[in-house]
């Protein structure tokens, strides 16, 4: 189902290399919120700023999150690591993702369980850490709601994707390394997606203008039912920060651990 998303989705001219290959020398990123003035901007970071492996963002307007079926879960039913592929709009695995947590906290915790994602390119170097601690979800406890840490390099902190508190919809930001918001994301009042995508919008501080979306695809009641492989879909401006696009790509991992975690709730 991975490739006939990719289909339906709008394709841009893009080299013929891969992270691992040559890289660009150039991206653009989104400026932290200013009280006074909270619209979207983008800037040119300083030369060479760029965190390696992940210059090949920065040609990207749609990046495709693909979850792999593990088939051992599916007859055991036991709760087994979440694997994804990061594609470009042209279906070209560009990273791969292995998710690392213990069984007690994937049987005990599920959805909220604590764990940290590695992102590696094409020629297995790890490129992005993603670090999600045990904490809550609900709006009863709106003190110690959902965070990731992203690296990029591991052990450089470049963001934060942070749950806040709303008694209607799923909100979060995306922040910088100093915990300064840059980005809001709102999802809709239900995430069933029934029959139907599921589209959180990525926008300003102020709401007032969406710049992208992260989408949940449906891909039919069949898939939806019996496994619990997810395809997403990260539509950002080209010109996006890599930091943030790779802060994204982790908050389209919260939201499949969130709300599409178990099989129906993808319906």
């Amino acid at each position: 189902m991975a490739s006939k998303d990719v289909q339906n989705q709008r394709s841009r001219g893009l080299p013929g290399f891969l992270p691992g290959a040559s890289d660009l020398d150039h991206s653009l990123y989104v400026s932290p919120s200013n009280p006074d003035n909270q619209v979207w901007q983008p800037d040119h970071p300083p030369p060479g700023s760029l965190p390696p492996g992940l210059n090949y963002l920065s040609q990207l307007d749609l990046i495709i999150v693909h979850q792999q079926v593990e088939l051992l879960g599916m007859i055991l039913g036991t709760e087994t690591v979440n694997k994804y592929e990061i594609k470009n709009s042209l279906g070209q695995r560009i990273y791969f993702a292995v998710e690392e947590s213990i069984c007690f906290n994937r049987t005990f915790c599920s959805t909220l369980r604590s764990c940290t994602l590695r992102i590696t390119d094409n020629s297995g170097l790890e490129v992005i850490t993603v670090n999600r601690p045990l904490r809550c979800d609900s709006c009863w406890c709106p003190c110690y709601l959902q965070e990731l840490e992203i690296q990029a390099p591991p052990g450089t902190i470049v963001g934060y994707v942070a749950q806040k508190w709303d008694p209607f919809l799923p909100k979060f930001t995306i922040q910088n390394a100093n915990k300064e918001d840059i980005l809001k994301i709102v999802g809709p009042c239900a995430t069933c997606g029934c029959f139907g995508d599921v589209d959180f919008e990525v926008k300003t501080i102020n709401e007032n203008l969406t710049i992208g979306k992260i989408s949940k695809y449906w891909s039919g009641f069949v898939n939806n039912v019996f496994t619990n492989a997810d395809n997403f879909g990260i539509h950002v401006p080209v010109d996006l920060d890599v930091r943030v696009k790779a802060a994204m790509i982790g908050a389209c991992f919260l939201f499949d651990f969130m709300f599409f975690e178990h099989s129906l709730a993808g319906l």
